[in-house]
């Protein structure tokens, strides 16, 4: 059977050929204008394509062609900074070859194949090298270093190497046997990258927000879920996350996302400071754009995308955090060509392997020793988009049933202007125990119990709201309505966060601890103050408490807060005092 075939039927972006001698997820030119295909099913000689470009105007009896080779992407020097489609065409390159919308049939390699960079290299002639062995390094922007590796699979002694500037594709290291390393690789996108062991997730994703990183924390390595309906904030969520979070390396994929919700990331990303560096967070960012409007096949393709070059920098030794918005709409790609292919639907009209591909998915979270045997890390967090908030769908559950932090996006909050609007009642995160240790280590010893009465505050603040709504805050005993004043005060003053400020943006985790502590401080004076016969209303309305709030917008808080609590407890005794 020769290589070529020809179109037997189309059904939108699913095409079936007859006559190509063709293996599972072989990639495959489809019709005269030789649009991208990927084989999805073998039915004897018929051959089903799911094809990464738009296929109206094709008809049957065009020709196919088996390229022979797999999805997959180009690794090496020229990732970061490089905004991409979902099968890894750089979009400025398209832009320059079509304008601005995208014809078909139309390739761009992922990688700048006449740039030149300079390779340092590490290695030296006689090294015995295996895969994942770095040979060299090119400083790829003022603040990363890319480190060039062997490929994986691929081990001898290295015959030659020299530094100098050389393209990707220029050999710049021969082994023994012949074999030519360059700066590029290629790896298929579904096939995860090897490593040699996956450690227990025990750091924490310093993201500087409160609520996450005090109450519900993520582990370097570990796989989170942000479901939330239309205009909570999953957007912006993402975005802090992929600024402040202590990743040294950003893969962010915009996959289905409107078009104008696109442009705005796309605007606004290369504007955004890196505010350890200085420089622009661009030099450590790899995005992937594959807005609604775009193939829907390609939408299934990029999260593989995003997910490949994420391990990629994992291999180097890098923590990757990898942003998926939103994993709805690749579900919803995988219904659409499910249909097309007639196959069984599952719950909702989404395909019976819908769990299993999400699994897929989030299982290429980690943290691990590479085959360098550093230590690097993806975690991956993806948002989901239940229609109308509705979290009890298949693509949410699919996701909580493998993720094990849940932030919960919640409407009425985000009416009520509290962002982030993560509900603290429904939210959760599996990591605690596992990362205790080093918040013991690194923070403070009591910092587990000092979490605990947090959270057990917000649940009886929750508790009482209830019985507040039926006879008002006055009929509670006054105990009950300090608790609410300590709730109101956690709420305002911790949660609450503004992203769009300077200070306020980003708290370090000794400032959260301490925070924490001041509010418990102000729960315990004000309890010994009334019990000593003061007001309530004294005691909760002194200016010092008011000063500690509001003094987190100021810079240096975190030398300061000490002093202001120390204030608070004066004015409450005083307050006591005076009654």
């Amino acid at each position: 059977m020769s290589k070529n075939g020809q179109i037997y039927r189309i059904s939108g972006p699913v095409v079936t050929a007859i006559g190509l001698n063709a293996k599972m997820y072989d990639v495959v030119r489809v019709g005269d204008e030789g649009l991208m295909g990927e084989v999805i099913e073998l039915h004897g000689e018929k051959a089903v394509i799911q094809v990464y470009e738009d296929t109206s105007g094709v008809r049957p009896g065009e020709p196919v062609t088996n390229t022979g080779q797999t999805l997959s992407v180009q690794l090496g020097p020229g990732l970061l900074t490089q905004i991409y489609d979902g099968i890894q065409r750089p979009l400025p390159i398209l832009l320059e070859k079509m304008g601005t919308f995208i014809t078909r049939g139309v390739d761009a390699d992922g990688l700048d194949q006449e740039r030149k960079w300079t390779f340092e290299p590490t290695a030296k002639k006689g090294d015995k090298v295996e895969g994942g062995h770095v040979v060299g390094t090119v400083q790829e922007t003022e603040t990363i270093a890319h480190k060039i590796m062997v490929p994986p699979n691929t081990s001898g002694t290295i015959k030659s190497i020299k530094g100098g500037d050389f393209t990707v594709s220029e050999t710049v290291c021969v082994l023994d046997d012949g074999t030519e390393i360059a700066m590029m690789q290629r790896w298929p996108v579904r096939a995860p990258r090897p490593y040699k062991q996956k450690y227990a997730p025990d750091t924490p994703l310093v993201t500087g927000m409160r609520i996450l990183d005090f109450l519900f924390p993520l582990a370097k390595g570990g796989a989170a879920g942000i479901p939330g309906p239309f205009g909570s904030g999953k957007t912006v969520t993402q975005q802090s996350l992929a600024k402040f979070s202590d990743a040294q390396i950003v893969v962010y994929i915009g996959c289905g996302e409107r078009g104008n919700e696109m442009t705005e990331v796309l605007d606004e990303f290369p504007e955004l400071i890196d505010p350890n560096t200085g420089k622009p967070l661009m030099n450590r960012t790899v995005m992937i754009a594959n807005t609604s409007n775009m193939p829907v096949a390609a939408r299934e393709a990029s999260v593989y995308t995003g997910i490949t070059i994420a391990e990629y920098f994992r291999d180097m030794g890098y923590d990757v955090a990898l942003m998926a918005d939103s994993t709805s709409r690749w579900a919803e790609a995988m219904r659409e060509i499910s249909s097309r292919l007639e196959e069984m639907p599952g719950e909702e009209g989404y395909p019976a392997y819908l769990s299993s591909r999400l699994a897929e998915f989030y299982e290429r979270a980690g943290r691990v020793e590479t085959l360098e045997g550093e230590d690097g890390s993806v975690t991956v967090i993806g948002a989901v988009s239940p229609p109308g908030g509705d979290i009890s769908e298949p693509v949410s559950q699919g996701t909580l049933r493998i993720v094990k932090v849940f932030w919960g996006l919640d409407a009425p909050l985000a009416r009520q202007r509290h962002f982030p609007a993560i509900n603290w009642l429904n939210s959760y995160s599996l990591y605690p125990q596992s990362l205790d240790q080093w918040f013991k280590d690194n923070i403070a010893a009591d910092f587990p119990e000092v979490r605990t009465e947090i959270s057990s505050l917000l649940q009886v603040e929750a508790e009482l709201q209830e019985i507040v709504q039926l006879v008002g805050s006055d009929a509670l005993p006054v105990d009950q309505q300090l608790t609410l004043e300590v709730a109101r005060m956690i709420r305002e003053y911790f949660l609450q966060q503004n992203a769009f400020h300077e200070i306020d943006a980003f708290t370090g985790v000794q400032q959260q601890y301490l925070m924490a502590k001041a509010i418990l401080t102000f729960q315990s004076e004000a309890k010994n103050a009334i019990e000593a016969g003061g007001m309530l209303e004294d005691v909760v309305n002194v200016p010092a408490r008011s000063n500690l709030m509001r003094s987190r917008f100021e810079e240096n808080y975190l030398d300061r807060i000490e002093g202001l609590v120390a204030d608070m407890t004066k004015e409450i005794a005083a307050a006591a005092e005076e009654n």
